[in-house]
């Protein structure tokens, strides 16, 4: 397809009622029902980041998944990380991009660990030759509705996945970035209207528009952009992972749009941000939340 075809975003995608489907943490694309679309079929790429290398967090599924296809099918040669409970899917990501002859490495491993961090940053640099763009998508989610009974090592592993990484990560990374590269961070609505079960979680998500927002300001005078993007409800397997079956089988139905969103309707967005396109772009969040307004 060479051009857009006008469609209704209301009924592009599944609404629910979904069947009721839980899985354990961190979870599989692949168990769900409906399969998420993370624009395999869909997404076309213009060309528009050849010779751009890069690293995607939580690149097997979910929002990582279809920022790393949008980024590739442009002309990104790509490091992904993922858990190493999810290599089947990171595996399948690998498989489809390599096939359009892209090159794809994956690097498993849990980005709570400092040091795996540093590392990650090293090896993705030493395979891909340098690096322009970080990427970082993935994050940890439990819900819990009760404070008295969240466990200082379940709010530790949520701090260090989605806040501690993005210093991590950074600062390996930034020896490597020349002026015109890009960091994008993943936050999510959740970081200015909370959800009562999700208070660690959207604690992070706001720290990271605050971390996005200062990040941008100390390296404009390096010329490297700093930008975010904040999604409302995303059909991923983050969702049957962290909530019960009877919420899974409504999740995304309070959206204006009355639906959750689609990864893929969320990768282009990690183009733009990348790409030279958004040269004036820095300390900027992109909200995709099918309606719900940004505040």
């Amino acid at each position: 397809m060479s051009h857009y075809e006008k469609k209704n975003p209301l009924d592009l995608y599944p609404k629910p009622p979904f069947p009721e489907q839980e899985q354990q943490l961190p979870g599989l694309a692949r168990k769900m029902t409906p399969r998420p679309d993370h624009g395999e079929e869909s997404y076309v790429g213009l060309g528009r980041l050849k010779g751009f290398r890069g690293i995607v967090t939580g690149g097997d599924s979910g929002i990582g998944r279809a920022a790393a296809i949008a980024l590739s099918r442009e002309g990104a040669d790509l490091a992904l990380n993922y858990l190493p409970s999810e290599q089947a899917d990171a595996e399948e990501v690998r498989d489809l991009l390599v096939r359009e002859g892209r090159k794809v490495v994956l690097l498993p491993g849990d980005i709570s660990d400092e040091q795996f961090c540093r590392d990650l940053v090293e090896r993705a640099v030493a395979e891909l030759g340098g690096l322009d763009t970080l990427v970082m998508v993935a994050g940890h989610q439990e819900s819990n509705g009760d404070i008295t009974t969240m466990t200082t090592e379940s709010i530790d592993q949520t701090m260090k996945t989605n806040v501690y990484s993005l210093f991590w990560l950074t600062q390996a990374a930034l020896p490597h970035l020349e002026p015109g590269s890009s960091i994008v961070t993943t936050g999510s609505i959740q970081g200015a209207e909370p959800s009562p079960d999700k208070l660690d979680y959207a604690l992070t998500k706001g720290a990271i528009g605050v971390f996005t927002a200062g990040l941008a300001q100390q390296l404009a005078p390096k010329g490297i952009r700093v930008n975010s993007i904040a999604p409302g409800p995303i059909w991923t397997p983050l969702q049957p992972a962290s909530s019960d079956g009877e919420t899974v089988a409504h999740f995304g139905e309070q959206a204006p749009y009355g639906r959750p969103g689609q990864p893929a309707e969320l990768g282009a967005a990690y183009v733009h941000l990348v790409s030279p396109e958004s040269s004036y772009t820095s300390g900027a969040t992109i909200t995709i939340a099918g309606g719900t307004p940004a505040f």
